[in-house]
């Protein structure tokens, strides 16, 4: 069997916070394809991805798709000047994903008994309330009960307002083109304000998980994580600070109490190895569609396994990234919960051939081979954005 083609399918659709999703189909001589996905945060990055990966097909056109290893480290070691962060490593997961498809698929089990068997039944989850709701206090109340409800024990958020714009018209966090860092006094206290209705009506049996996406300086962060963990018992404080600078990480850990969880933007096993062997984290949360796929989440895991570290996959993109780090954590022992976007993951249900079962707060993957779903084509044909 040989790949003949690499292509991206650079789809529109409601169903992504971004208005768009990134899949990508490995084909081969034999008509057995791969899915994966690598859906970024903007425009620009997706449509800079297309043209990357177009340049990779041609590379590994001809090549054996069962050579997993060996395809990934082709492909990343073309890219070694470039350093091992974003662009490159994204394309290597979203190619990676598709080859362990394929490899399921021909060998006719899911990825995860590829992976050395599962090692529980379900996936658990830890989902995210719908904070364009958040319009009132009864209005908040509502979105947890409903999460609470549908049986999810963990639920994420970001309780920073990021309302507003400045005069050119950047996000409030940013001003004159660099990350400002910094959080007014009033935004702080709504925070605290908002995580302790949250903590209330989700009750003392739900981890409440704060977001503060990489975006605050040193003792911004220290404050803001202060001011929840009396506000609303937390249960980790997610990426204080941008992850260039493991040196800030560090102070910041050094000042707070709440549990640190690292990860979202760690690139390949090497960025990881130093937030381990420094402790600075108490969770790690690498994402299959842009840390380096499949084969590279198993062994971030299998590090942090050794550290007694817990992991619990990022996802705020679509169905592929969903199912590719539920395969993996399948088969990883210290596995805490894998994120979703939403609750309730109906929005993906015109994406694929079925839909997901997330009843009672987990997944449940099928045994069907490689990733266990099928893209739906027509669709992708119907929403395909054209490039230039």
């Amino acid at each position: 069997m040989k790949i003949t083609s690499v292509r991206p399918w650079l789809i529109k659709s409601d169903a992504s916070y971004w208005g768009e999703f990134l899949f990508v189909e490995v084909t081969t001589d034999e008509e057995v394809s791969g899915w994966g996905e690598i859906t970024t945060t903007t425009r620009l990055a997706n449509r800079a991805l297309c043209t990357i990966l177009r340049q990779i097909g041609a590379a590994v056109t001809g090549e054996d798709p069962a050579r997993i290893e060996y395809l990934w480290h082709k492909i990343f070691r073309s890219f070694t000047y470039m350093g091992s962060r974003g662009a490159a490593v994204e394309c290597v997961s979203a190619i990676d994903i598709a080859l362990w498809d394929i490899q399921g698929k021909v060998l006719g089990k899911p990825i995860y008994e590829l992976l050395g068997g599962p090692v529980r039944d379900e996936i658990a989850l830890y989902t995210h309330p719908n904070q364009a709701k958040f319009t009132s206090n009864e209005a908040v109340v509502r979105e947890i009960r409903d999460i609470v409800k549908s049986g999810h024990t963990a639920l994420k958020f970001d309780p920073f307002p990021q309302q507003g714009r400045t005069a050119d018209g950047q996000p409030r966090e940013q001003r004159d083109g660099y990350l400002d860092g910094s959080m007014t006094r009033k935004d702080e206290r709504e925070a605290a304000e908002l995580t302790a209705l949250i903590r209330e009506t989700a009750g003392s049996d739900v981890d409440i998980l704060i977001d503060a996406h990489g975006r605050f300086d040193v003792p911004t962060a220290i404050r803001l994580c202060r001011s929840l963990e009396e506000a609303g018992q937390i249960d980790w404080f997610e990426e204080p600070c941008p992850p260039e600078s493991l040196n800030a990480l560090r102070q910041v850990r050094e000042k707070v109490s709440a549990a640190i969880s690292w990860g979202e933007r760690g690139h390949t096993k090497w960025d990881f190895v130093a937030v381990l062997e420094n402790r600075l984290a108490d969770y790690i949360m690498p994402d299959v569609t842009w840390t380096g796929g499949i084969t590279e989440l198993k062994k971030i895991s299998a590090l942090c396994e050794a550290y007694y570290i817990p992991v619990s996959p990022h996802d705020a993109a679509g169905p592929i990234n969903v199912v590719a780090g539920a395969q993996v954590m399948m088969t990883v022992p210290n596995f805490y919960k894998l994120e979703t976007s939403e609750w309730n993951l109906g929005k993906y249900d015109h994406l694929i051939d079925r839909p997901l079962d997330v009843s009672n707060g987990s997944l449940k993957l099928t045994p069907k081979p490689g990733l266990g779903v099928e893209m739906n084509r027509d669709y992708l044909q119907d929403h395909e954005i054209e490039l230039d």
